[in-house]
């Protein structure tokens, strides 16, 4: 039986964000958080067409992956982009996608 593949460490980051930012919801979150600076989970479930569950669902994947920073304060969330983190994933996806624009620079088209 053959092994299974061997994924880098840096492929398996780049697919853990891939799939945390394939969601529109998402990228709606991360767009408001960044034009507010903060903001409450209640905000954001008032601006997106979904429930307040599936808000905070999303909200936790964002968390999870830690592109967003979050603190409880009793009933109220507050969220903010964690913008260290965001800066080290958007490199990682830069230099991912110049690798493989260099490799297209390499290869003879045929189809």
């Amino acid at each position: 039986m053959p092994s299974s593949p061997k994924f880098s460490s840096k492929d398996i980051q780049l697919s853990t964000l891939a799939k945390a930012l394939s969601h529109p919801a998402r990228v709606a979150i991360l767009r408001e958080l960044a034009n507010r600076k903060s903001c409450v989970c209640g905000e954001i479930v008032d601006i997106l067409p979904l429930a307040q569950a599936t808000v905070s669902q999303h909200l936790k994947e964002l968390k999870d992956i830690g592109i967003i920073k979050g603190t409880v304060d009793g009933v109220k969330s507050c969220y903010c982009i964690n913008w260290e983190a965001f800066q080290d994933m958007t490199s990682d996806f830069l230099i991912f996608f110049k690798e493989i624009i260099s490799q297209k620079t390499n290869t003879d088209e045929t189809c």
